[in-house]
């Protein structure tokens, strides 16, 4: 069994309420659809993947996902997309810096995570998360392709959504999340580092 210390708990559910704080500001990015908007609410846990592992990691996007179904307008779906997104990131990121706690692992890390999300999420969406909304909150597929075809021309079946939509949005985020992270982990390694129990 993992021994986990009360210091590590504190640390998980600071970590978490600030993603969940974060998850709450959205930006609508250009030339994508109106219902990809991008939020940072993973960096949080990746910091956390990074100096504690990536058990740590998924731990905040599950806590953050728990806490956001009080506030849910998808029936809990988009909160288990979200973890399981967030967790194709974290993921891998932490597997190769575990093994390699350096410059450049943290970028093969993020390199990696970043991929693996937007593969996890291209298949994702398309074979789970668009048929359970359509299913279940009776928003069809339809209407989620016109809203890329608002935007983009090239969107014109579920295909073309993933393909000019779901895919290089993911890609924007991991980028994007990867160089925020970049820049601030050394910064705040140390705190997440104090006070551990090895």
């Amino acid at each position: 069994m993992m021994k986990v210390s009360l210091n590590t708990l504190v640390k998980v559910s600071i970590m978490s309420a600030l993603s969940l704080i974060i998850m709450l500001f959205e930006l609508p990015l250009p030339f994508f659809p109106a219902f990809l908007k991008i939020d940072f609410s993973d960096i949080p846990a990746i910091l956390m993947t990074f100096s504690l592992g990536p058990v740590y990691g998924v731990l905040v996007e599950l806590v953050k996902n728990l806490l956001h179904l009080f506030n849910t307008s998808s029936a809990g779906i988009g909160e288990l997309a979200n973890f399981l997104v967030g967790a194709s990131y974290v993921v891998p990121a932490g597997i190769i810096y575990k093994f390699r706690r350096n410059k450049k692992g943290a970028w093969l890390g993020l390199a990696a995570g970043t991929v693996s999300m937007v593969i996890f999420a291209s298949f994702f969406n398309y074979y789970f998360l668009l048929p359970i909304y359509a299913k279940v909150l009776n928003f069809p597929t339809e209407a989620v392709v016109a809203m890329g075809t608002e935007v983009n021309r090239h969107i014109v079946d579920t295909r073309t959504l993933i393909a000019y939509g779901i895919a290089p949005f993911n890609a924007v985020k991991g980028i994007v999340m990867s160089i925020v992270v970049a820049l601030v982990y050394k910064k705040v390694s140390p705190l997440l580092h104090k006070g551990l129990e090895r």
